[in-house]
């Protein structure tokens, strides 16, 4: 049964889980992988909009939108219908071998997104892993040298490359041996919790005299590093924005000795803040943009978007079956339709709206110790002792928890941070009962204390 399209707020029926989610909880347990992270036992049955429904019929409204992917919502019908279109037409061809009209035409829209003058091209794969394996390829093949630089916090995939210039929590290498080689991370500019006190708009100066005094004197010569890579809004890390001289900065470095500056926005891209690009708030012109996530609805599709000089690799050097799949091309070709019609102006809108109704919250509340972002990349940060900071992450954790249980969706991101990253449709209906239903929760957690 399809969920009333005028059905904006949740409707719980059972207790959670309901007894059908029980059941598939256990066969899951008994069958997948254990790798796998579960915050609740939301088992999805259908979407529609920004509302989730379960197996047991209850109604769940997402903040979280599968990890920042459904960005025009569920099941959106210009989405669907696309899909439904191109699949009656062609399924798969690989594009690595073939030619089809979708490829460059949606190669030619994503690459005027980006900031530069300089025409760009694009290779696109399955996911955003994959878009930062290529880029590190990439990299490496432009400037002919093998040396990368990631910061820490950084998270970029779990493949054995993008795992090497990860730096998000100790688990996700444990145990897998030896990574890539010539890797080297450096602090990632993190205001709230800046050494020298610094603001959101200064935190990050030492960090670049580090890169320029030590790395490149004691580790590194400047002439060997192929990449930096950044995120401009950090999102595993704990959705923490990059202030807006230290992505100038970055660039300047990276220009004055060759190095490709390569910003992994498959979280914060594809509108999510408010502009088609995070890196846009600085103005800079990354050589690489790596994409995925929000870029097809829900598809498996990735991007790397790079200046045409620097996408010169020759006929061999990179390939891919899946990518560029016809069928996921048409879910990206409608999103960015969507996207471009309206949805990064509602990101922005709605972001505005939240940051409005969360901008007394530090105040308000003894655990909430900073709430940043920017559109609908939203992070709070849960912390025991506002003085101290001391991270909260089982106040966090309790909140993610008793928001499942009062229909809200959301998830976690680094150690105590609560992330926000709802579909980019929302309205204030929803947003206000996403904010009165996390302050209930941040209200019982701060009993805990």
């Amino acid at each position: 049964m399809a969920i009333a399209t005028e059905t904006k707020t949740p409707r719980l029926v059972t207790a959670l889980p309901g007894p059908k989610a029980k059941t598939i909880v256990e066969r899951d347990a008994k069958f997948m992988s254990p790798s796998f992270t579960r915050d609740y036992p939301l088992v999805a049955k259908n979407g529609r909009g920004a509302m989730v429904e379960d197996v047991d019929g209850n109604l769940f409204l997402d903040f979280a939108a599968g990890i920042a992917v459904c960005s025009t919502g569920h099941c959106h019908p210009k989405v669907v219908e696309a899909i439904q279109k191109q699949s009656a037409e062609l399924i798969h061809m690989s594009g690595t071998d073939f030619y089809y009209e979708s490829l460059p035409y949606l190669a030619e829209r994503l690459g005027k997104t980006v900031l530069g003058a300089e025409e760009k091209k694009v290779f696109f794969c399955n996911s955003g892993t994959e878009a930062v394996e290529g880029a590190i390829k990439l990299a490496r093949y432009a400037t002919k040298r093998d040396k990368m630089i990631a910061f820490y916090g950084c998270f970029h995939g779990r493949t054995m490359g993008s795992l090497s210039l990860t730096a998000s929590k100790s688990t996700q290498r444990k145990n897998f041996g030896a990574l890539l080689g010539g890797v080297e991370h450096i602090p990632y500019p993190y205001a709230y919790r800046c050494a020298l006190g610094h603001g959101p708009e200064t935190c990050g100066e030492e960090i670049l005299e580090t890169l320029e005094n030590q790395i490149f004197k004691r580790l590194f010569d400047p002439s060997e590093v192929a990449g930096i890579i950044i995120e401009p809004i950090q999102g595993e890390g704990g959705y923490v924005p990059a202030p807006k001289f230290f992505l100038q900065e970055l660039q300047r470095i990276c220009r004055q000795h060759g190095i490709m500056l390569i910003c992994d926005e498959v979280q914060s891209g594809m509108g999510r803040t408010g502009k088609m690009w995070a890196h846009e708030y600085a103005g800079i012109e990354p050589d690489i943009l790596c994409s995925a996530k929000g870029i097809a609805s829900g598809m498996p599709l990735g991007a790397i978007i790079a200046r045409a000089s620097v996408m010169n690799w020759k006929p061999g050097a990179h390939g891919t079956t899946f990518g560029g799949n016809p069928v996921c091309l048409a879910a990206a070709i409608a999103t960015l339709d969507l996207l471009e019609g309206g949805l990064i102006a509602n990101a922005k809108k709605m972001g505005d709206y939240i940051f409005a109704k969360t901008a007394d919250w530090t105040k308000k509340f003894k655990i909430v110790g900073d709430v940043r972002g920017r559109g609908l990349m939203i992070g709070i940060e849960i912390v025991r002792d506002q003085r101290t900071k001391e991270r909260g992450a089982d106040l966090r954790n309790a909140i993610v928890d008793m928001a499942f249980h009062k229909g809200l969706l959301i998830l976690g991101a680094g150690e105590n941070s609560l992330r926000l990253s709802p579909p980019l449709l929302i309205d204030e209906e929803q947003a206000d009962f996403a904010m009165r239903t996390l302050e209930e929760c941040i209200r019982e957690a701060e009993k805990k204390i």
